[in-house]
């Protein structure tokens, strides 16, 4: 039943003098409780050591104990009632049913420390030198990252939209009459790529204009027909293209009357958590957050446009100083299911990985952004090393100077569609450095966690490190999606 002297492990000090090898281990108990207590073979089975609840998360108890080497077993108890983790492996021992676990030398927890990011490290100067860092551990217990994933869902089922809106700011809204063409002038003007759509009529936000709107379009002056011509985009409106859209799709209700617009949207009171499931659900990156005045739902008013990385840099502030409650954030995001990565050599099934040539035709991402429903490409050279990359929202960038009316979707290069956005004069020449976000699969998820909460970067590409040979991306939507345990 105990630990044996055989196998405990023994270090010596300067004196000579030897002592046990003592390795930190974490036990928690997710299920809930009062009080809550472990013991185990390491106690000899006499002391009851008192658990403590989580931050901001009381229903996971936990405790960190120095153990030898070597074969253990435990037991909980709760509330004066002895319990144990049906979820971890057990055995039938002279105490009842136990939990074991088996020590080997190396510590079982990463240490809390959060270092500093090396300056620029999220842009495109990737070196051995650069990314030089000690690897996080890479075992991620099942324990681990259920309690995580619990105390994150707690966190964000308690906070709400409101805590979202800034203290100033402005959010951007366009009329449905306007015309297409207007609307998406407008787009790029304001540097955004999305904006919800109000109707006079009826006094409501009733959708949302986006730059995959664009980019049908596009598709439709290009390459089908053209049903929509360039002279028509002067008086074709927004409300005239979303409603021939649901006719396209087969919207229309047997009575002849229209499929009223799908409108993703949530109130100031609902949770994190919820708007957050709302984004994922509906595959958008954006929710706007609206009041509304009456209970009959009139006078509504647009108060913030929330984003997945809003709402990560609320999980990010919050556990700042108490990052050894979420240990699954301490392992490399390499060892984790998440993202999308560049299949291995004979691996079965692999799905690959979306990325283009400087030298491909702009139609040829136009179509990956709708037929893999893909949101960057990854642009690379000939060795698969990073460029630069290509997002829907960099569609906008045609509207200056109404330049989708002068070019041809097959005939143009993605190396010129990335210079058709650019200043002349930038510093950083032909591809723009500043908008790659990169880190390598044995970053820890905590340090993509920080980095995806930045509003300028919206994925990160997995990179090798020095030759940036493409690994992998992850987004958002796949950091959202682990966390929640959505498949």
């Amino acid at each position: 039943m105990f630990g044996s002297v055989a196998d405990i492990g023994y270090e010596y000090d300067v004196s000579g003098v030897s002592r046990p090898i003592l390795i930190p281990k974490r036990f928690v108990w997710p299920y809930g409780g009062k009080r809550v207590f472990v013991t185990g073979s390491f106690t000899r089975w006499s002391e009851h050591i008192p658990m403590s609840p989580m931050e901001g998360c009381p229903s996971v108890f936990q405790v960190v104990c120095s153990l030898a080497p070597g074969y253990h077993q435990f037991k909980f108890n709760v509330d004066g009632e002895w319990r144990h983790d049906e979820h971890e492996p057990c055995v039938s021992g002279n105490f009842g049913v136990v939990n074991t676990i088996y020590l080997v030398r190396e510590p079982d927890i990463s240490p809390a420390t959060v270092h500093a990011e090396t300056p620029g490290r999220y842009h495109m100067a990737v070196d051995n030198d650069v990314f030089g860092h000690v690897e996080a551990n890479p075992r991620a217990q099942e324990s681990d990252l259920e309690a995580s994933r619990l105390r994150i869902s707690t966190f964000l089922s308690t906070h709400t939209a409101f805590e979202l809106l800034p203290e100033s700011g402005k959010v951007n809204a366009l009329d449905i009459s306007l015309p297409v063409k207007q609307a998406f002038h407008i787009l790029y003007e304001q540097g955004i790529s999305l904006a919800p759509l109000w109707d006079f009529g009826s006094s409501q936000f009733v959708g949302v204009l986006s730059a995959t709107d664009f980019i049908q379009i596009l598709r439709e002056l290009g390459n089908h027909g053209p049903n929509l011509t360039e002279e028509q985009l002067e008086t074709h409106t927004i409300a005239a293209w979303k409603e021939g859209k649901f006719q396209q799709r087969g919207a229309l209700e047997s009575n002849g009357e229209s499929h009223p617009w799908h409108f993703v949207h949530a109130g100031p009171n609902e949770s994190l958590k919820d708007v957050a499931l709302k984004a994922l659900q509906n595959k958008v990156s954006t929710v706007p957050i609206i009041h509304y005045a009456s209970e009959d739902g009139s006078f509504p008013q647009l108060l913030h446009l929330a984003s997945l990385s809003g709402i990560l840099k609320c999980i990010c502030r919050h556990f700042k100083h108490s990052l050894v409650s979420l240990p699954i954030l301490q392992v490399p995001i390499g060892s984790l299911p998440l993202g999308t990565w560049v299949p291995k050599v004979g691996e079965p099934n692999g799905q690959p990985l979306a990325m283009l040539k400087p030298s491909a035709s702009l139609g040829a991402a136009l179509s990956m952004f709708v037929e893999a429903k893909v949101s960057s490409i990854p642009i690379v050279d000939d060795n698969d090393s990073l460029l630069d990359i290509y997002s829907r929202s960099d569609i906008t960038a045609l509207a200056k100077d109404n330049a989708y009316a002068r070019i041809s979707l097959e005939d143009i290069t993605i190396h010129q569609a990335l210079l058709l956005g650019r200043d002349a004069n930038s510093p950083y020449g032909l591809y723009n450095h500043r908008r790659c976000h990169m880190c390598l699969r044995s970053d820890s998820l905590h340090k993509v966690m920080e980095w995806l909460a930045k509003p300028e970067v919206r994925r990160l590409v997995v990179v090798e490190a020095g030759s940036k040979r493409v690994e992998g991306i992850i987004s958002l939507s796949d950091v959202f999606r682990f966390l929640f345990g959505i498949g």
